[in-house]
């Protein structure tokens, strides 16, 4: 069974009640018979149910599997106005005429269902940005305690590779956080190890903090970045086995681990990987996908309170099933 089967089998064996505010977009309803029949999850499909019925109909699709709910329509609609209001009230311009107007945004009715316990997570994407999904989730479920930033991490299955776990790897940050500070850094090391956990059954995760530099190889500010972000985390979250600054190689590679730095917990054995920034995160994933052949699932946002996930634009009904099996495990 590979990762993605078992990630599928932990959803089924989970019984969680994901939302998705995308209601009317294709993929979302095309895949709503394989997460119902299959047992995945239960799944919400927020907007119109004629409109979506009528759409589905069209397609050739039963979503009699889901539960299908109009925001304005929902009996406790006002209380999720009022309590919106209640957390942005002291944010310039908000009223409870905007509140409300807010409420009627599936996005931001989908996270506030996760917020009161209404759905056990939230998927969304396939017809949004990032920052559309992020900007609901932040504002409604906040990070988690003790971190302050989200990142987005990709689980990279690389076929026949000896390295990382068997071939898997958690890359991150490949998504969010543009240019982040050491202190977030540090932060992703934390959230990475435990996707890790969580998502592949890593049982024993290694994070190397990657550079072009390993263990002052080269002088440089981006350099002493990652050499901070590498003491704080190791300050911060005493339990993670994590070392760094290194090269790829270093990280990755037991006999260049072991030349390059000798006496490392982690060199030459990591399996979580966390880049300087998100040109060198995004580059990362995306050479691995398309030169090693490796199986990128992702992005997976870090450091929500409760667990929302986006899509890429160009997904597959097939992505839609994973991620909502990957929110379904992590709640």
């Amino acid at each position: 069974m590979n990762l993605l089967e078992q990630i599928r089998e932990k959803a089924k064996k989970a019984g969680k009640t994901i939302v998705l505010p995308e209601g009317t977009e294709e993929r979302t309803i095309r895949a709503v018979p394989l997460l119902a029949e299959g047992k995945i999850a239960n799944p919400i499909l927020l907007g119109d149910p004629a409109k979506i019925k009528g759409l589905a109909d069209g397609f050739g699709v039963d979503v009699s599997g889901a539960e299908l709910i109009n925001p304005i329509d929902a009996p406790y609609f006002d209380d999720f106005v009022q309590q919106f209001y209640e957390m942005r009230k002291n944010k310039k311009g908000m009223t409870p005429d905007k509140a409300k107007a807010q409420m009627t945004d599936t996005l931001y009715f989908a996270s506030m269902m996760v917020k009161t316990g209404k759905a056990d997570g939230e998927v969304a994407g396939a017809e949004n940005t990032t920052g559309n999904v992020l900007r609901p989730a932040l504002q409604i479920i906040r990070t988690s305690p003790g971190i302050s930033a989200v990142s987005g991490s990709f689980i990279i299955i690389v076929p026949d590779c000896e390295y990382g776990a068997d071939g898997v790897f958690v890359f991150a940050d490949c998504a969010v956080t543009i240019d982040p500070t050491a202190e977030q850094l540090a932060e992703f090391a934390k959230t990475s190890a435990a996707t890790a956990v969580d998502l592949c059954g890593i049982e024993d995760p290694k994070v190397g903090m990657i550079s072009f530099s390993t263990k002052g190889s080269a002088s440089h500010e981006m350099v002493d970045k990652m050499v901070n972000a590498t003491n704080i985390a190791k300050e911060r979250f005493p339990e993670l086995k994590i070392d760094g600054e290194f090269q790829i190689d270093a990280a990755i590679v037991p006999s260049v681990g072991a030349s390059k730095a000798p006496g490392s917990p982690v060199a030459g054995e990591c399996n979580v990987l966390i880049f300087p920034d998100i040109q060198a995160g995004n580059a990362g994933y995306k050479l691995a996908q398309r030169l090693g052949k490796a199986d990128a699932i992702g992005p997976i946002l870090q450091g929500i309170a409760r667990p929302v996930n986006d899509l890429s634009r160009g997904c597959s009904i097939e992505d839609i099933v994973n991620v909502v099996a990957m929110t379904a495990v992590r709640s």
